[in-house]
């Protein structure tokens, strides 16, 4: 199957803009045969969380969400979008959603671990482990920005069979480690292919690193971003991880009750 990954400067809380940047993505990646495209966290209204916080018309979701969906539908082309959302309980989360070609959605995540002093004020953390569903083929999950850059998240969505994990994220400039080293490992300890689409430029105050990445199940680099705007192309596959994963078989020489011991005896 081929990725998309979306690498571009979000307008903050300019959504026509920033829907019609996805769009025009939408549109090349469909006509380069991409069956899917994934985009950074938060890019429709843009990274911002304060402002998020102050601003947003949270009851410009369900308008939002369709204009995805449209998009989605208009090109025949999966899509990833994270957008902040309200729960039944009045918290504020950041979330993350992907659609099938027809723009219904498979899968909604909430992020688990909040980064920063801005986004705790923003947001809540979400507590759900992260589902694993089809897309076309292939065993799909999701995870947010500074999500992956704990093993146990990652390793939450292979132990249920994710094959691909997608990861929308806003990492800004200083934190090159993370998508040149760390989600390397992360792909290779999982044995599975990780999808990373980073924002680039300057948005309201903070500046982006760009480097969105595709990692395979083996640590190799199957496509990677420098710091402009850009789609990224890959071609993944879940016989890569199945084949990873009999070749070496980390998750099933795991033994997470002994681990769990160790934990509790920690000091």
């Amino acid at each position: 199957m081929l990725l998309a990954v979306l690498q571009a400067n979000a307008a903050v809380l300019d959504t026509d803009a920033n829907l019609a940047a996805i769009d025009d993505a939408a549109r090349r990646a469909a006509a380069a045969g991409a069956a899917l495209l994934l985009t950074p966290e938060l890019f429709p209204v843009g990274y911002a969380p304060l402002r998020i916080d102050a601003e947003f018309d949270y009851s410009a979701l369900p308008e939002l969400r369709q204009r995805l969906a449209a998009t989605a539908r208009k090109h025949g082309i999966g899509l990833v979008y994270s957008l902040p959302a309200r729960d039944d309980s009045g918290a504020h989360r950041i979330t993350a959603t992907l659609l099938d070609r027809n723009g219904a959605t498979l899968l909604d995540y909430g992020k688990v671990h909040l980064f920063g002093a801005d986004e705790r004020k923003a947001f809540s953390p979400a507590s759900e482990a992260p589902a694993v569903v089809d897309f076309e083929g292939l065993r799909a999950s999701l995870l947010i920005c500074y999500d992956v850059e704990f093993p146990e998240t990652a390793r939450a969505a292979a132990v249920r069979g994710a094959e691909l994990l997608l990861v929308p994220t806003a990492l800004s400039a200083g934190f090159d480690a993370v998508p040149q080293v760390l989600l390397r490992a992360r792909a290779l300890e999982s044995q599975l292919t990780v999808a990373y689409a980073n924002h680039s430029g300057h948005e309201d105050g903070c500046d982006f690193a760009g480097g969105s990445v595709v990692a395979g199940p083996d640590g190799a680099l199957l496509a990677a971003a420098g710091e402009a705007p850009a789609v990224l192309f890959a071609e993944v596959s879940g016989e890569a991880a199945r084949s990873a994963r009999e070749k070496v078989p980390y998750l099933r020489e795991r033994r997470p009750e002994l681990y769990a011991e160790w934990e509790a005896g920690a000091p």
